[in-house]
């Protein structure tokens, strides 16, 4: 399988490196930022190319990862013949790409990427759409080569996704930063907190999120909670921030419960 890298970030980099290790040849990488695309391509084997007018257009996969507000432009001046054009987004819809070539598609891993942290792909899900029923099947083949969950879903589905991933990883990572900014206050390390986060993260592997919950919402402890919002007086945005989400716990677990 011949691919073409379009984009030189972290989706596209980890990508690029599953897929050569996966035996596949990753035939061109281009990039905005020449430099970039001759790096990833150096690190696939590849032929860095800087300008889309030199794209190969017998390869049979060509794969988007920039950002969403580039992708139809980057779809729009490809000339391909016969091969599939995906992106990497899980919240543009895949008629982004309608009218740009008849077979079309969505690639999207569900991992947080940083260009200097490995991932094993072969565990991550990858969310695969295609413009055809053929379409989707050698999309199916192709994130089988580099993952072993691959899962077809339509653009709805996967926004859905997304969004829930924003919940769950980045919302939760500033959460995280929150905390580090309040221990530092007082000449604490966040290294108190790892052994808390490291266990939470393990019990959600294999237990429903809201059979994990703990703590003083949870628990409805008032006294508890009116002590931590006197300490955060001097801040004010956390200390709605606690409110807010000490109230979403307390909604959620009396809906659950057939509370209300």
């Amino acid at each position: 399988m011949e691919i073409v890298l379009l984009g030189s970030g972290n989706i596209a980099t980890h990508l690029g490196k599953a897929f050569k290790m996966a035996g596949q040849n990753i035939t061109q990488v281009w990039s905005r930022n020449f430099d970039k695309a001759l790096e990833l391509a150096d690190a696939v084997g590849a032929a860095p190319i800087s300008s889309l007018t030199n794209i190969n257009s017998k390869a049979d996969l060509y794969i988007i990862a920039v950002n969403d507000d580039a992708i139809r432009t980057i779809a729009e001046n490809l000339k391909i013949e016969k091969g599939t054009l995906v992106h990497t987004s899980g919240t543009s819809g895949l008629n982004i790409l309608d009218g740009v070539t008849l077979n079309t598609g969505v690639f999207y891993p569900v991992q947080t990427f940083s260009k200097s942290k490995p991932v094993d792909l072969r565990l991550v899900p990858v969310a695969i759409e295609g413009s055809t029923t053929e379409i989707t099947d050698f999309l199916v083949y192709a994130a089988s080569r580099i993952s072993e969950k691959v899962i077809s879903m339509n653009s709805v589905q996967r926004r859905a996704v997304h969004v829930a991933a924003v919940f769950a990883c980045n919302f939760t990572n500033h959460m995280y930063a929150l905390a580090h900014e309040l221990l530092k206050e007082q000449d604490l390390s966040f290294d108190l907190l790892r052994p808390l986060i490291w266990e939470t993260a393990l019990k959600i592997q294999t237990s429903d999120p809201i059979n994990v919950q703990t703590g003083p919402a949870l628990r409805d402890d008032k006294s508890t909670i009116v002590q931590h919002l006197r300490l955060l007086d001097n801040h004010p945005e956390l200390k709605e921030l606690y409110e807010k989400l000490s109230q979403s716990i307390i909604n959620y677990e009396k809906i659950n419960n057939g509370l209300a």
